[in-house]
Formats: C-alpha cells, sequence, structure tokens
C-alpha cells in the first residue's frame, strides 16, 4: 500500500484500489495469493506466542491468511469500519454474526422483506437455538418499535430491499435500536459502500454477501461482516476461528480485484438501471415498477439524502401474473436467467418461485412478493441490448 498519503485522506476510490495491503519484500504490484494451509514459526516460543494470541501473526488460514486479511481490511476501509471478518458466504456472514452475539431467549426484529435464505435462517435453524424473530414492515417505523421486547437483542434488514427496493431509514432505526439497547445489523449487499455506508449512518454491524457487486463478475462466493474491533475483530473472529465458516485465499484474491473496480461498475449498474426502470414504467404490459430511484416510488426522498446512487437492481410487476412473467423471462435471449445478481452480466428471475420460494404464500404476502414480480440486476451490456431482449416477452403481453 502506498504510504505518502495517510489512508483516512483517500477518496472510496482509491480506498477500493489502495487499501489493505503492505508490500513484502519481494516488491509485488499484484496482492499474491497465498495458498498454503498453515504457517512455519521460527521457534517454540513464537508458536506458543501466536497460539496464545500474545503476538499477532499467521498461524493457520482457517483464521489468518494474507490474502483474506488484505480483502477483510480493504473492506473494512471502504466501510468505515474498525475491523471485517470474511467468511465463507454471505449466509455464513450472518449466521456468523447471530451466533457470535446473541444467545438462548434472545430475540429479534427482522424486515419481513428480506432475502428468503435469512427468513429460513431466522425460522428454521436459529430458533431451534431458542432464538425467536418477528417480523415487521421495513419502512414502519411504529411497527419496529411496537415489536421491540426487554429480549430484543439485534435489528435485522436489508435496504434496498430484495427484490422490491423498499427503503429504510437507517439513521431512524439505528436510534430506535440503541434507546432499546440492541444492535443495527444492515446488510448492505444491493448499495455497496460505494453507494451506502451503513456505519456513518449508525449501524452497528454491517454484512456482505462478496458473491455479488464486490465480486462483479459472478466468479466466486464469499461473505463478510463489518464493524468495531471488539464484536467484529474479537466476537465474531472468536466464532470464525472455531467455527471455520471460512474464505478461502483465492476467493479472497477474486474480491481484491473486483473490489479495484467496484466504483466504476457501482456508477455504471445505476445509470442503466435508472434508464430501465424509466423504460419500464411506460410500458404498457408493466403494471407497476420498483426502483427508488424514480420519483414515484415512496422513498425516493431517503434514497436521495442516504445514498450517494440508486444501484442496479431493478423490479417490476407484469400484468397477468405468474403466466405472464414466466414468458417474459422464457423470452430472453440475451439475459441470464439466474438468481444470482450484481454481475456483469444483465440476470432475470422470479423471485417467487426462486429466491423466495421457500417462503410460504402468507410470508411471500408479508413481503409483498406477488406472482407476477420480476427481479432484474442490471449489468453492464449496452443498455438498447437489455430492452430489446426484455421487449420480446413484454411487448408479446401488452
Amino acid at each position: 500500500m502506498q504510504k505518502d498519503l495517510p489512508e483516512p485522506q483517500w477518496g472510496l476510490d482509491s480506498l477500493a484500489v489502495r487499501a489493505g495491503w503492505d508490500r513484502t519484500h519481494e516488491n509485488e504490484h499484484c496482492e499474491p495469493i497465498y495458498t498454503t494451509s498453515s504457517f512455519v514459526f521460527r521457534n517454540a516460543a513464537e508458536a506458543a506466542a501466536r497460539f496464545a494470541e500474545t503476538e499477532p501473526g499467521n498461524i493457520y488460514s482457517r483464521f489468518t491468511n494474507p490474502t483474506v486479511r488484505a480483502f477483510a481490511s480493504r473492506l473494512a476501509a471502504l466501510e468505515g469500519g474498525e475491523s471485517c471478518v470474511a467468511t465463507a458466504s454471505g449466509m455464513s456472514a450472518i449466521l456468523a454474526t447471530c451466533m457470535a452475539l446473541l444467545s438462548s431467549g434472545d430475540h429479534i426484529v427482522s424486515a419481513s422483506g428480506v432475502f428468503g435464505g435469512s427468513i429460513s435462517l431466522f425460522n428454521n435453524i436459529l430458533s431451534r437455538f431458542g432464538v425467536d424473530t418477528s417480523y415487521v414492515s421495513l419502512t414502519d417505523l411504529s411497527a419496529w418499535e411496537r415489536a421491540i421486547r426487554p429480549e430484543t437483542r439485534m435489528l435485522f434488514l436489508e435496504t434496498p430491499s430484495n427484490p422490491l427496493t423498499e427503503v429504510a431509514d437507517i439513521r431512524a432505526l439505528a436510534e430506535l435500536a440503541h434507546a432499546h439497547g440492541a444492535l443495527l445489523v444492515v446488510d448492505n449487499c444491493f448499495c455497496t459502500p460505494i453507494l451506502q455506508r451503513p456505519l456513518d449512518l449508525g449501524a452497528d454491524l454491517v454484512v456482505h454477501s462478496a458473491t455479488k457487486y464486490l465480486d462483479g463478475q459472478g466468479r466466486c462466493v464469499g461473505g463478510a461482516v463489518v464493524g468495531d474491533a471488539e464484536r467484529v475483530g474479537e466476537k465474531i473472529y472468536g466464532f470464525l476461528r472455531t467455527a471455520g465458516p471460512t474464505m478461502s485465499p483465492f476467493n479472497a484474491w477474486v474480491f481484491l480485484k473486483g473490489l479495484e473496480t467496484l466504483a466504476l461498475r457501482m456508477r455504471a449498474h445505476s445509470d442503466s438501471a435508472m434508464a430501465l426502470a424509466c423504460w419500464l414504467d411506460e410500458h404498457p404490459a408493466v403494471k407497476r415498477v420498483y426502483y427508488p430511484g424514480l420519483p414515484g416510488h415512496p422513498q425516493h426522498e431517503l434514497a436521495r439524502r442516504q445514498q450517494r446512487g440508486f444501484g442496479g437492481i431493478v423490479a417490476f410487476e407484469a400484468r397477468g401474473g405468474r403466466e405472464a412473467a414466466w414468458q417474459v423471462v422464457d423470452a430472453v435471449q440475451m439475459l441470464s436467467i439466474t438468481a444470482n445478481l450484481g454481475d456483469a452480466k444483465t440476470t432475470i428471475t422470479h423471485p417467487a418461485s426462486t429466491t423466495h420460494g421457500r417462503l410460504s404464500q402468507r410470508e411471500r404476502d408479508e413481503a409483498g412478493v406477488t406472482d407476477g414480480v420480476l427481479r432484474i440486476s442490471v449489468g453492464l451490456e449496452d443498455i438498447a441490448d437489455i430492452r430489446r431482449d426484455l421487449a420480446r416477452g413484454l411487448d408479446r403481453l401488452g
């Protein structure tokens, strides 16, 4: 890492390229991949000191690896956090956060529109360990307050939400959480630190699926938790060290390379998504468009204040329900039919039968995920080609 400027003075674009790495004696210009399971000690005393954590240094790649540490350090710098723990996936980041910071008898209040896998984790796994979860509308602050109990220890949300791009008031929810002795955990997957920094708005922890925009090309699976030195650097790190939901060095290196172009990509994704949302909003086969950049979006003004861009996710409801939505999906030739997002390639999915397909009808109804909704992760192709591909199916419905 360059040393001619203090790191706090760097802008996000510079941090994304330079932060988190000190060159070795080899003077490499690109961060190396340390594909080793273990590390050698100079003598018995050094080995004992490392294991006792009285001396910093590498021990075993399950919890100490230079490449993984470089990715974690860079992401922490981008999010404005003191510490970051990199994990094997986005879901393992959420699991590690809950297992490290919650106990039996604790209570979570979660937004009802979070990713279906998060709901399954809360309802089907954490519940078996005595952690209860209540669900509320993301944007209804009074509902959040009513749901809080004396045993509530965590408020959990995604903003913008998946797939309907609802936007939560992070600052207001942080104040509410702290007034009741709870933590606010924000999934920042859709915006990334380029467009939104929840810690600056009062959130305690930020979780990521690095699989999405941080990678940007759909190559690897990974996750991360960013926050303070105590909760993340000690407690969540301690869970990772023992339980081992570990990011591989190769994946960490891929994510490091992804971070270098993150700012450029997020701006391009946002620009194209805005253009696509405006086009969809005028199409006769579209009942409704969900995109915070549109002036008609219920939280448009909040998104303008809280975010530096509106992101690359556009959802819309096709007239005609599931049959119509599936016709649009089946007609595309260029767009990729996959539930992943944040890719350079534009993707399309039908949430009610994929990402939210394991939820009950009641849970989908509460989340607003109707059978006609489609989610587009707008990629980096020519926007005219994206529109043309979607028109193959939409025009038949018109």
